[in-house]
């Protein structure tokens, strides 16, 4: 790095290289898969042999890992910026919806199925952190006595959460809004699954719709 602050034209060439490479990887996987991503082959397409690029990205997984990272911050920055917009939690479901129709490969690298052998670094998980204290902070502000699907009998899983939330890192929400916010979590990534692997064509219905009609059944029903 240059003393004023700057890139030097090296670190510049760098970082187009390592961009580049990425942008390739990103067409491999749209073609075949996570799986099938090769370091060789986006060395073939960029008419580089393997040991230029592998000065690069140290090997498939530095690069996958790069593309997780990236992935995740794509989606976190999505989301806190609908947050910060005043976006509830239905509106946050939306914001994840439109990034993930946006970019499959980048939503299914993240919550498809893991690369067989890959191991992400623990850091991953601070970003991916990010969107649920979102989600958190949205399902808190939904959760009270006068709240939609507030009930006046314990649940059993809110007990359960009140000793289990390790996952909330920290976050000062109660159990019910712990379990609010899990249920958004999952069902929202459940349907988004399914619509993005085409699950729903041929079926007849508009998937938009049903995101929508899921969305108002757990505001109401919070579960």
């Amino acid at each position: 790095m240059a003393e004023n602050g700057t890139e030097s034209p090296r670190e510049r060439y760098r970082a187009q290289v390592r961009a580049e490479i990425k942008e390739r990887a990103w067409e491999q996987i749209a073609a075949a898969g996570a799986p099938g991503l090769s370091l060789n082959a986006i060395a073939k397409r960029m008419s580089m042999s393997g040991p230029a690029l592998y000065r690069y990205f140290a090997g498939r997984d530095e690069l996958i890992t790069d593309l997780i990272r990236d992935a995740y911050r794509g989606l976190a920055d999505t989301v806190r910026a609908a947050a910060a917009e005043g976006a509830d939690l239905a509106g946050l479901a939306h914001a994840v919806r439109g990034w993930a129709l946006t970019d499959p490969q980048r939503y299914f690298l993240i919550y498809g199925t893991p690369v067989p052998g890959y191991h992400a670094p623990d850091d991953v998980t601070v970003v991916a952190g990010e969107i649920m204290a979102c989600l958190l902070d949205a399902s808190a502000a939904l959760t009270g006595a006068d709240a939609p699907g507030a009930v006046d009998r314990p649940v059993p899983f809110d007990a359960h959460l009140a000793d289990h939330r390790d996952w909330a890192d920290g976050h000062p929400a109660g159990p019910a809004a712990l379990h609010r916010a899990l249920a958004f979590w999952a069902r929202v990534h459940g349907v988004l699954s399914l619509e993005l692997a085409g699950h729903f064509t041929g079926m007849g219905f508009d998937p938009a719709l049903f995101f929508e009609a899921e969305l108002n059944d757990l505001v109401a029903h919070g579960s």
